[in-house]
């Protein structure tokens, strides 16, 4: 059966296709774009505080550094890594037609982004198990310089883990449209900008991961 197309007409009496904007490759692309512009805008002022205050407390940061668990961190890392390759891989895979093997790619980018999550909370159960959280007595004690590192590494983590939760939400929402044949080998926009979302937030955490853990 033929496509119905319909057709709206400008005041010169010139004819025009009507096009849905689910079908707006480009404008999809570029709204995309923007709200990610807005997400390294907030990440980046993040990071110039962090430099601000590394310049006032340098060496309360560097030895604050020195109690973070490098090898978790290396660890989810490269966890991080792994899991941007295989959303990568998803796109590929959907764009050759093998919707099979993209929606095992994705489950199993969801499956390292829920190990990801793991390994943080035991990170952040040890430091508070310490009294090292924001607002406690013994981080007070330890003074200004550590109560800033500590205070922006919980900040900055806990946001970055909040957009790990949002990536974990959307890949199981294009799941979803996969399977109701929503997103196809040549409909794939949403899994496109889910996959420049999941690069975002793997970038984001290659910037935090030497800036929390390898300074001292």
């Amino acid at each position: 059966m033929d496509k119905k197309v319909e057709v709206a007409y400008d005041k010169e009496g010139n004819a025009h296709e009507i096009v849905d904007f689910n079908d707006d490759y480009i404008g999809a692309k570029i709204g995309f774009w923007l709200f990610l512009f807005t997400e390294v805008m907030i990440f980046g002022s993040m990071f110039l505080i962090y430099a601000f205050y590394l310049f006032q407390f340098d060496e309360a940061f560097v030895t604050s550094s020195g109690g973070l668990n490098l090898f978790l961190g290396g660890t989810n890392t490269v966890i991080l890594l792994i899991s941007a390759l295989c959303m990568g891989l998803s796109l590929v895979k959907l764009r050759n037609g093998d919707v099979l093997t993209c929606k095992r790619y994705l489950w199993l980018t969801i499956v390292l982004a829920v190990v990801f999550l793991g390994i943080k909370y035991v990170e952040w159960n040890t430091e508070i198990s310490h009294g090292i959280y924001p607002g406690s007595a013994h981080l007070a004690s330890m003074g200004d310089g550590a109560v800033m590192f500590f205070g922006l590494y919980f900040s900055i983590t806990g946001l970055h883990g909040l957009h790990i939760i949002l990536g974990i939400g959307t890949m199981l929402w294009v799941l979803g449209l996969i399977r109701s044949q929503k997103i196809t080998p040549k409909n794939f926009v949403i899994l496109e900008n889910t996959a420049l979302y999941w690069d975002l937030v793997h970038l984001v955490w290659v910037f935090v991961f030497p800036l929390f853990y390898l300074i001292y």
